[in-house]
């Protein structure tokens, strides 16, 4: 079998409308656009949202809310998952974390300090909660901290 054998055969396909070639065709004259007015003209019709001069739906709704484009989103890790995840490793740096799939790649990310930290245990993350770096310290470890 080839291509040109499969079906539908070509002369059972419906074929595209041949516009303005004459009466006889059905769709000559003003090609199936009706008669005079701006839809009939090319590139003519109202711009998308236009209502016919009536007050537009994105105007005549309420405008509310602050969109803050410069807000800055952590991903929040708790030291219990950390070291559920990296049981084994005294020093979890910040790639540690982005290849292990705990956060999105270039997210920033902050650890929280819910759970209890089993032994020296050395993190690197953007920041860290009051509690977290207690809790890192205490056990003799460290909170290395990449923001201010």
């Amino acid at each position: 079998m080839r291509l040109h054998e499969l079906y539908p055969f070509a002369e059972e396909r419906k074929g595209r409308k041949r516009l303005g070639r004459g009466q006889g065709s059905g769709l000559g004259s003003s090609s199936g656009k009706g008669l005079k007015g701006q839809k009939q003209r090319s590139g003519g019709g109202p711009r998308p949202g236009f209502e016919g001069g009536q007050m537009p739906l994105q105007r005549r709704l309420p405008k509310h809310g602050f969109n803050n484009i410069f807000r800055v989103t952590y991903t929040i890790l708790s030291l219990k998952r950390l070291q559920a995840v990296f049981a084994d490793k005294a020093e979890i740096s910040l790639e540690d974390i982005y290849t292990s799939g705990l956060a999105p790649m270039g997210r920033p990310v902050k650890i929280l300090g819910d759970g209890e930290v089993q032994g020296p245990l050395k993190v690197e993350a953007h920041k860290f909660s009051a509690s977290a770096r207690a809790k890192l310290e205490q056990a003799g470890g460290a909170a290395n901290s990449l923001e201010g």
